[in-house]
């Protein structure tokens, strides 16, 4: 069941890396995505939320920072307009 929930957690970062232009404001988007789902998916397995968090945001920077805006482009960002 772990795994499953790895396996979404990062083809949904990816997916909705497309959010925002610019390499920051991608990766500030899709960090605060990651680290959101980081911490409902520790609170729903009983782990360690504020840690789910961090590594969620972490491969949420990661993946929206390295993610092209031309490869998947979802719009503009509500973070950083």
């Amino acid at each position: 069941m772990r795994a499953v929930r790895a396996i979404a957690f990062v083809s949904a970062t990816f997916v909705l890396a497309g959010c925002g232009i610019t390499p920051g404001c991608r990766a500030l988007s899709t960090g605060a995505l990651g680290a959101g789902t980081g911490a409902a998916i520790a609170a729903i397995a009983g782990g360690p939320i504020g840690l789910g968090a961090a590594i969620g945001g972490a491969t949420g920077a990661i993946g929206g920072a390295a993610t092209s805006p031309r490869s998947a482009f979802l719009g503009h960002s509500p973070i950083c307009l």
